[in-house]
């Protein structure tokens, strides 16, 4: 697996459009999750201008960055992470979304991205991290709980105030 960080187009530009079709049937394959989330109107009717959308205000965010994973000469996830928490108390970065075509769940390619974004986070040297997880969403809690992230605090998550637990995983060195 490899891991590219995907750059915001300049401004006045889009995405290129085989990307955006890529990115658009990865978010498409997960309709369950979506439909957890919330995050799109229809999770079984997902479009392009919508994903460019979500992640366009995802680069709003100072410090974020979008991580595409490649593997079989194709696009099978993405993580989204954050450097700094809007909270000055919180010193860890977050890992925003962690996807992986839903075609390819089971096969640990989810193990695989979250331990190459863990990597990138022990590069910066960090030294921890954390995440939310929708309180609806209990097989996302056992995935990362099995990857060794601990809940340590239940709160709503703050754009769209769904209550979720906030887990946090130390970053040993490997």
């Amino acid at each position: 697996m490899i891991l590219d960080p995907l750059l915001p187009p300049p401004p006045g530009r889009s995405l290129p459009e085989p990307l955006l079709a890529e990115l658009t049937a990865l978010y498409a394959s997960n309709h369950a999750f979506h439909a957890l989330t919330g995050d799109f109107p229809d999770p079984h009717d997902i479009r392009p201008e919508q994903v460019a959308h979500a992640l366009s205000e995802e680069w709003t965010q100072p410090g974020t960055e979008v991580l595409l994973a490649r593997s079989f000469g194709g696009l099978t996830g993405i993580s989204i992470t954050l450097a700094d928490h809007p909270d000055p108390a919180d010193p860890d970065p977050w890992i925003g979304l962690l996807m992986v075509d839903a075609s390819l769940h089971g096969q640990g390619h989810g193990r695989r991205l979250a331990t190459l974004v863990e990597d990138r986070f022990r590069t910066a040297g960090r030294t921890a991290a954390r995440l939310a997880v929708l309180d609806n969403n209990p097989k996302a809690l056992a995935f990362w709980t099995a990857l060794g992230y601990e809940v340590i605090d239940r709160r709503e998550d703050l754009q769209m105030k769904r209550p979720c637990a906030v887990l946090r995983k130390e970053l040993s060195t490997p």
